[in-house]
């Protein structure tokens, strides 16, 4: 039995200083990327986008999501998007330019770029806070009821360091952070990991902490710091190049937007923040006209992921256990009891983030295991 795409979508209800300088690297390592020399893309890599949405001051919107945000591009359902996102951990709003100057980043043409935008895009009046991010998005012909696929085509690093940072009152052991300290990760271009110090090597594998489609209109603007039912900072590491992730659409367009980016980052992430960069997405937006979900779903080439959430952490565990019983049961034609064995036998349960206000369990779902079933997919 072939299950379609279709079917599977069927009834789917800062601030700190660096510790490390180049001098800290190790003698005779691999030649390290600066953001003069950003990370070169996958030879494989030859993607034509229908649209370039740049990470200009006039494209971004810093922290929050809301139906009535201002779209900045508008494009077609099946279009292939370049979005280019920042991520200016450790950048401050009144000094932008001190972080790269006393970490030994020359500020070069993205530099300049996340300067810019740091003097020029202006927080939520509100007081509302949240992550920087590209968009509003509208997608033409996607209304209220139906799925908005994203197809992951491809993510690059348009500078070759990430940070990451520890701080008291942050992280998932809040209480034992006794001072406040950011660390440069910086990129070896020839084996794609990130070095912290000598001996410390993370690959590389990135992916967007935040996207998100707009919540209903009656919500108001949301902060982009904890996820929802309509996607935002979810922090599934898995969602990498070549992966899929579905949304539910509640507002005309969708209005989809992105940031937050991620070099690499450990199920947890459990400092309160991962390996930040600024990524450029590239991504296919495909409309499912009156397929309805009610919580993000994605999907790999070798796994189908379900969602759980809450602020509760054993809570979200239990939502992402209903989530993938509730699939398997749907979309795959097993009872609830074969369906809970199934995830008891064969599914695993990470714990995406503790860290975001609302909390996230992904169930992985691998397709192998389902011996009788070819699943298409599009990569």
């Amino acid at each position: 039995m072939k299950t379609s795409r279709r079917h599977f979508l069927r009834r789917t209800g800062q601030r700190g200083l660096a510790a490390l300088s180049v001098a800290a690297l190790p003698a005779g390592a691999s030649p390290l990327l600066t953001s003069q020399s950003p990370l070169p893309a996958s030879p494989a890599t030859a993607i034509k986008p229908d649209h370039v949405i740049r990470s200009l001051p006039e494209n971004m919107v810093w922290g929050y999501f809301g139906a009535d945000v201002p779209t900045v591009y508008t494009v077609k359902d099946g279009d292939v998007v370049e979005i280019q996102t920042v991520n200016p951990s450790g950048v401050s709003r009144t000094n932008p330019d001190e972080f790269y100057t006393k970490n030994n980043l020359p500020i070069d043409a993205h530099a300049k770029e996340v300067i810019a935008i740091m003097k020029n895009v202006k927080p939520e009046p509100s007081g509302i806070r949240g992550h920087m991010l590209t968009g509003p998005i509208y997608i033409d012909g996607a209304q209220p009821g139906d799925t908005l696929e994203i197809r992951i085509l491809d993510l690059t690093f348009p500078a070759g360091f990430g940070v990451n940072s520890v701080w008291p009152g942050g992280g998932g052991i809040p209480d034992a952070v006794t001072s406040r300290e950011t660390f440069v990760y910086r990129y070896d271009s020839k084996r794609r990991v990130a070095v912290l110090k000598e001996g410390v090597e993370i690959p590389l594998k990135p992916f967007m902490g935040v996207m998100a489609l707009s919540p209903p209109p009656e919500t108001g603007r949301v902060s982009s710091i904890p996820p929802a039912f309509f996607g935002g900072n979810l922090d599934i590491k898995h969602l990498t190049k070549g992966t899929t992730l579905f949304l539910p659409v509640s507002v005309p367009g969708g209005l989809f937007t992105t940031g937050d980016g991620h070099g690499a980052q450990g199920n947890g992430e459990v400092s309160g923040v991962a390996i930040e960069t600024s990524l450029t997405l590239t991504a296919r937006f495909i409309v499912h006209k009156g397929k309805t979900l009610k919580m993000p779903r994605a999907e790999t080439p070798t796994h189908f992921i379900a969602v759980g959430l809450d602020k509760d952490l054993n809570k979200a565990m239990k939502n992402a256990l209903t989530e993938a019983v509730t699939f398997m049961k749907e979309e795959l034609g097993f009872t609830f009891n074969e369906a809970l064995s199934i995830a008891s036998t064969g599914v695993d349960f990470e714990v995406s983030q503790v860290v975001d206000q609302t909390l996230g369990v992904h169930a992985m779902i691998p397709k192998s295991i389902f011996t009788k079933r070819k699943f298409s997919y599009w990569t």
